[in-house]
């Protein structure tokens, strides 16, 4: 049976990987901040507490992987925060800097422990979680974009480095995603645009082709696929799942 980590496992995103994943015959271990969280997932999933900008706590995390399951088969490198909603000249240099330590040094934590088990194993998986900022830019969203755009490379020098070693290395990049974070967004955007909130959530689902938001489960699906053997030559890719984003910015 396949292993897969999940980080930022308990909740959102997450914790629909680990749903996906379990519905495909894999075994889940979840890596969070919320302890409340964390014990709130399935018993037949495991489950640790962890901070990804703290490599203790990743190294810790790593270590108690390999003494219960000895390695992993995929890893999806899901931790994150939204960060401030503001014009850049209002970001305080802490907001940037508590943004980028979730999305970019904790990306770079986990992959950093997770490469040594996939190497020694010749296989492996990493699937890293942008977001369509990353790929185009979002005003009022400097932080997050900018960390967003990162992990973008972070990931095609993994998929270089490590393809030798037979592990691949993808991005998925969700767009907007219906959920408690995305509503918290959707406000600060309304507050700092002088908007409703209505009108941005209508401006972020009719910048898609598709004119909608995105499921959690969307999101899932296309990780379970490229940690799968239908993807074992997809690798170093970026791959949207927003219903096509046409115009990124729902201001216009």
């Amino acid at each position: 049976m396949k292993r897969v980590l999940i980080t930022a496992g308990a909740a959102g995103i997450g914790r629909a990987m680990g749903e996906a994943f379990d519905a495909a015959g894999w075994r889940v271990w979840i890596g969070d901040l919320d302890a409340e969280a964390v014990g709130a997932v399935p018993h037949r999933w495991r489950a640790s507490v962890a901070d990804v900008t703290d490599e203790a706590s990743v190294a810790a995390l790593f270590q108690e992987i390999a003494a219960a399951w000895g390695g992993l088969d995929a890893v999806c490198v899901n931790a994150g925060v939204a960060g401030p909603t503001a014009p850049v000249e209002e970001v305080s240099l802490q907001d940037w800097r508590a943004c980028v330590a979730v999305n970019l040094d904790g990306a770079f934590l986990t992959v950093k422990h997770a490469a040594p088990m996939m190497k020694a194993a010749g296989a492996g998986a990493i699937i890293v979680t942008s977001s369509t900022a990353g790929q185009y830019g979002y005003p009022y969203r400097a932080p997050y974009a900018a960390a967003k755009w990162a992990v973008i490379g972070l990931t095609r020098t993994l998929a270089m480095e490590l393809g030798p070693f037979g592990v691949r290395a993808n991005v998925i990049c969700p767009g907007a995603v219906e959920g408690p974070r995305m509503e918290a967004v959707l406000e600060r955007e309304a507050a700092s645009k002088g908007m409703t909130r209505d009108e941005v959530y209508a401006g972020y689902a009719g910048g898609t082709a598709m004119g909608s938001f995105v499921e959690a489960g969307d999101v899932a699906g296309m990780a379970v696929f490229l940690a799968s053997d239908a993807a074992r030559l997809v690798s170093g890719q970026v791959i949207a799942v927003d219903g096509f984003t046409v115009n990124p910015d729902p201001k216009v």
